[in-house]
């Protein structure tokens, strides 16, 4: 009996041992992957519009090099500053889940020295879509140093469109010919910048996309520009949209299509035409002087040149941009199983409730702009940094009123607070007669409406709560309002910002901290090991 009960427990031992070894090839086989980059940054001198000029690139390259990632792969990546100035990227739409400490803008991290490095450490979790980087520091973001990031779905997962033979990328912007530190220099005195000099496509002023007769491309596109809107056409084709920043909708065909700066989206394009050059072509909105950029789209066994008159932007701008924008609704996302629909955000109540005014005050004799008459101004300490280690007087909380008053504009560290799991009605207000762009870090977010004039709460009853599209990014039309809806479930401190760079650099810009009293890794990580200190952080520990 002695013998029998040993060998019993010998053989439970053995197989709780099979068991646990087993249990770990499991969850070492389900994690998911890690992809690990070193890129380093420095000057080089180019010639982008014709004229030698100083730029940032990434490992030599401009733009840099392009993030081609899987949902919920793991990156990290070494970023060497060689730059005679702080540095610091951030990753345009990526949520960066319970991460804030990675977002690479200002209020959250310590930007890196000359002549030292940080480790990025993200995921690209739960997210598919068209995305890009660029630089959160000074004015560097007029110079370069910027790229794509493109996340495919898993293996498995459905996409609710054939597959295409191959991708496009299409970074295309304005640009100026003018250093960055002297535009930067420009802003610091309480001027505005000149209108840009001309547009890139992926920093070339003609680039060339090829492709077999017959066959579908998706052309992921991004507007990377500092300040201007974009129509975007291919001439004798139609684009059928797919996704726009991680959100799979409706698939309509378009002649052409506005971008505002900041967004993405993705379309397909079959070449179903007969074989030869067509002209692509990206011209600035919204604006008095319009410049425009020029590409190709080449048919393999084409031998004849493009010919023939660029493709026309479209009749009238508000009210045909306005229009386009409502078609753009959500069908389902393929990050994850679930489809998106299966959230009813049209039913669930608001628990707070925002309208946010952009203005252009000037203050103390200089050119700002500001949210609800506060205009930004960045903290030597990062308000993640203060926040975290409980130092006063780095930001203020009751700067920004919930909506516009007729007060005098001020300038404030500004951070509005909200707690985990509220859900926001966010009214942007432009009552300005230019086009604005807001981005918000961390979310995505339902835009819900647009109209011209005053926003009015009987203006609700025109919000779209069925079938809203999800973004990041959103434009807000001259003399008009934008309204979103957007659920609050990643705690952190969030950038909400103007797009438009000369506008976030001097105040449309504040922090949005999204908080729950009880410390938890459930809703957020721990900083980093390796988190830079600086300011009033220096010489904290974690």
């Amino acid at each position: 009996m002695k013998m029998a009960r040993v060998r019993t427990t010998s053989s439970l031992f053995h197989l709780l041992g099979a068991l646990a070894l087993l249990s770990s090839l499991v969850i070492v086989k389900g994690e998911s992957p890690y992809k690990f980059y070193t890129w380093t940054v420095t000057y080089g001198i180019i010639s982008p519009l014709g004229v030698p000029q100083q730029v940032i690139l990434i490992n030599g390259q401009f733009p840099g090099p392009k993030l081609d990632v899987v949902t919920n792969d793991n990156i990290i990546l070494n970023l060497i500053n060689k730059l005679d100035q702080p540095f610091l990227l951030t990753w345009n739409g990526i949520k960066q889940r319970k991460n804030s400490w990675q977002d690479g803008v200002m209020g959250t991290n310590c930007p890196i020295p000359p002549n030292s490095n940080f480790t990025y450490k993200f995921q690209t979790k739960d997210q598919i879509g068209t995305y890009n980087y660029f630089p959160s520091t000074a004015f560097h973001k007029a110079a370069g140093g910027f790229g794509a990031i493109n996340v495919y779905a898993r293996p498995g997962i459905p996409i609710p469109y054939p597959l295409p033979v191959a991708d496009f990328t299409l970074l295309i912007g304005d640009w100026f010919k003018t250093n960055h530190k002297t535009l930067q220099q420009r802003l610091d005195s309480g001027g505005v910048l000149p209108f840009p000099d001309g547009m890139l496509i992926n920093g070339q002023t003609q680039s060339t996309f090829t492709g077999d007769q017959g066959k579908a491309y998706m052309f992921r596109i991004s507007n990377v520009g500092s300040s201007s809107s974009f129509n975007f056409r291919i001439q004798g084709h139609t684009m059928k949209v797919v996704e726009v920043e991680g959100s799979h909708v409706i698939q309509n065909d378009y002649d052409s299509l506005d971008v505002h700066v900041g967004q993405s989206l993705s379309v397909l394009v079959t070449l179903n035409q007969s074989p030869k050059d067509y002209y692509i072509v990206a011209s600035t909105r919204f604006v008095r002087s319009k410049l425009s950029v020029t590409g190709l789209l080449r048919y393999s066994n084409s031998r004849v040149p493009a010919s023939g008159d660029l493709p026309a932007l479209p009749p009238g701008e508000l009210v045909w941009s306005m229009r386009q924008a409502r078609t753009w609704n959500l069908t389902a996302n393929a990050a994850r199983p679930n489809p998106q629909g299966s959230f009813h955000y049209g039913k669930i109540i608001t628990t707070k409730s925002f309208v946010f005014s952009n203005s252009a005050p000037l203050i103390n004799g200089k050119q700002r702009y500001a949210v609800n008459g506060v205009s930004y101004v960045n903290s030597e300490t990062p308000l993640k940094l203060a926040d975290h280690f409980k130092i006063e007087g780095v930001f203020s909380t009751n700067s920004i009123q919930s909506v516009p008053s007729n007060s005098p504009a001020t300038v404030a560290t500004s951070v509005v607070q909200a707690s985990l799991h509220d859900f926001l009605e966010i009214v942007f207000q432009n009552n300005e007669k230019s086009m604005q762009s807001w981005h918000l870090d961390g979310y995505d977010f339902w835009v819900v409406g647009f109209g011209s004039g005053q926003w009015t709460p009987s203006k609700r009853p025109l919000y779209n709560l069925a079938d809203a599209l999800t973004r990041h990014t959103t434009q807000v039309y001259p003399n008009s309002w934008t309204a979103i809806l957007v659920s609050l479930d990643n705690q952190g401190m969030w950038n909400m910002r103007s797009a438009i760079w000369e506008r976030q650099y001097s105040g449309q810009q504040f922090y949005l901290k999204v908080w729950d009293p009880v410390q938890s890794l459930a809703n957020e990580y721990n900083p980093p090991d390796n988190l830079l200190l600086c300011g009033k952080a220096i010489g904290r520990h974690q």
